[in-house]
């Protein structure tokens, strides 16, 4: 038995960065490591928060699936872990299903994921419109801000619902419960983090000095100090990490298998694909934007396979879905890495950050981690192409739009199906429209076109792809069959599917029982394989030329006695 040959190319790049490594790119790869390690630290804490599970949770998949990303990916310099994207999901699969549920929907996803990059699926994730990823990476953008507003006004929520309205009525039915001091420590923290980011390096004379040494500590990292120490030294009142779920244990994560059934596997199914598809794309775009600006190129499809052995191994030790992600590996690039080395140090700076100064954490105040995803919600959405629509043809404008709806206001699996669904219906109706037939008249040195008789011989030039939606063509042509014999030249038809074939030989019939002779010429490439397969060639009454001036002659030659061009006016 034969191995497929996706297993025998098993490479990850960390084997081919390994083979001219040297000291001075170790030491580049372990500071890099360690900046983007403390990058992860909040956003980790933050996202697991967010998805309605334990701060530990998001620690504990940067840790495991970071690890198992950097070792086995197929980019150099990714950076796996909890992302924003998923919270939505994740959230709604908690609300509904419970926490054991979210482990067997995440490994599902990670087995799909690895079977997407086992049979080297990894280059179809980019037929997916762009229409459609900004659609629902604008709306999960909203929902991420909108889930944050409880933290971010300090209200008394005891648990928030997953859907759009839900969350809607459940904020305004309980925001009586304003905490003006939550509401100072978060929009304090927000301003720290946009000012630290944006505004740090236009101050003072040098400012590539100030660039250089002080933007390399992430804002999130800053406000989450002061947060912090004025939370605690000025002992205001609002909810901290250790508050609400009692710390973080300065411990390794424990294996845990939940219960598996059919049933629940079943009713996962749906959730699974959807994180395996958006795990998908957001890895390969996050390698994408890496190939950028790296000069490199990843392999997609050792990288959808990395993505989904993290994704299968981390949920068992207390993770949830992870990624590629974007913010960690442009912090990633920009702190001098050069292999997966780099994402092999970040792991281990979060693992001894548990370790050793986990106590610290539950010093944390949520408004603080709030305010963070509120930041990086913004930076996620792609609003400017929303002023960009009147640029844009009404399908694209319809898509895009639709899937944002429909991610705000129901579900993002819905939004992505109807999405989909939209952009192969534009784009079946915008190959149609470029198909066309003409009617075609012989050349002056065949038969003089003053005595061509259209009743008796008439032929058509069909240009595009004959497909299932270009079939009313051939079904035209039915309808003005001449007398003798029907010509078509199919050169410039560049595909040919079943249903085309199936409407040509259906064409083929009708021929033969009205007594025409159907003449095929020019068939090559795709159309000549299909036309084999389907026997139209072999079938009664059809003769196949090279070309258009052989067809003319055939045709001249098949007219009754005294029908030719040269007697018929």
């Amino acid at each position: 038995m034969q191995l497929p040959e996706s297993i025998l190319l098993f490479k990850p790049s960390i084997l081919k960065a390994l083979r001219s490594y040297t000291r001075e790119r170790f030491v580049k790869d372990v500071t890099a490591g360690i900046t983007v390690g403390i990058v992860a630290l909040p956003l980790a804490m933050a996202f697991a928060i967010a998805s309605g599970l334990t701060p530990q949770t998001g620690i504990f998949t940067a840790i495991i699936a970071g690890f198992l990303i950097a070792l086995f990916g197929g980019s150099k310099v990714q950076i796996g872990g909890p992302a924003g994207a998923f919270i939505v999901i994740v959230y709604g699969i908690v609300e509904r299903y419970g926490v054991p549920s979210l482990i067997i929907a995440t490994a599902m996803s990670g087995i799909l994921l690895f079977l997407m990059g086992l049979f080297r699926m990894g280059t179809l994730v980019r037929f997916i419109p762009v229409a459609v990823v900004i659609g629902f990476t604008n709306g999960i953008a909203v929902l991420i801000g909108l889930s944050q507003l409880k933290d971010f006004l300090g209200l008394s929520i005891p648990k928030m619902p997953a859907d759009f309205f839900g969350m809607l009525s459940t904020l305004w039915a309980h925001m009586s419960t304003f905490n003006p001091y939550a509401l100072a420590v978060s929009a304090g923290s927000l301003l720290v983090i946009i000012a630290w980011q944006h505004l740090l390096p236009s101050l003072g004379p040098n400012k590539q000095v100030l660039h250089g040494k002080l933007t390399i500590i992430p804002g999130s990292i800053v406000a989450l100090i002061l947060g912090s120490i004025a939370v605690s030294t000025l002992g205001l009142p609002v909810e901290t990490i250790g508050s609400r779920f009692g710390g973080i244990p300065a411990e390794l994560p424990a294996f845990a298998l939940p219960e598996l059934n059919w049933d629940t596997a079943r009713f996962l199914f749906i959730p699974a694909l959807t994180l395996a598809i958006l795990g998908a794309i957001e890895s390969l775009l996050c390698a994408r934007v890496a190939d950028g600006m790296t000069d490199d190129r990843h392999d997609p499809n050792q990288e959808l396979m990395a993505q989904g052995t993290a994704n299968f191994i981390t949920p068992f030790f207390g993770g949830m879905p992870a990624t590629g992600t974007i913010a960690r590996t442009v912090t990633n690039i920009k702190s001098g890495a050069s292999s997966p080395v780099a994402g092999i140090v970040h792991a281990s700076v979060l693992l001894l950050i548990v370790l050793v100064a986990a106590p610290l954490a539950a010093l944390v105040p949520l408004p603080t981690l709030a305010a963070v995803l509120m930041f990086v919600a913004w930076n996620m959405g792609e609003w400017s192409e929303f002023a960009r629509l009147r640029s844009y043809r009404m399908p694209y404008r319809l898509t895009l739009l639709a899937v944002f709806f429909l991610t705000v206001v129901f579900d993002l699996t819905v939004a992505v199906e109807v999405g989909l669904v939209a952009a192969c219906l534009t784009f079946i109706y915008r190959i149609s429209s470029l198909s066309r037939s003409e009617p075609v008249m012989p050349a002056a040195t065949t038969a003089p076109p003053t005595h061509w008789n259209e009743q008796d011989v008439r032929a058509w030039r069909l240009h595009g792809a004959l497909f299932f939606g270009a079939v009313k063509l051939i079904e035209d042509i039915e309808l003005q069959l001449p007398r003798h014999v029907a010509i078509l030249d199919i050169e410039h038809v560049i595909y040919l599917d079943s249903s085309g074939a199936e409407e040509m030989l259906h064409l083929a019939r009708s021929c033969e029982k009205r007594g025409v002779t159907l003449i095929l010429c020019g068939v090559m490439g795709q159309p000549l394989d299909m036309a084999r397969r389907v026997r139209l060639l072999d079938s009664p009454g059809v003769l196949h030329e090279p070309d258009l001036s052989a067809a003319f002659a055939s045709a001249l030659n098949l007219l009754p006695a005294g029908q030719d061009s040269a007697t018929v006016s």
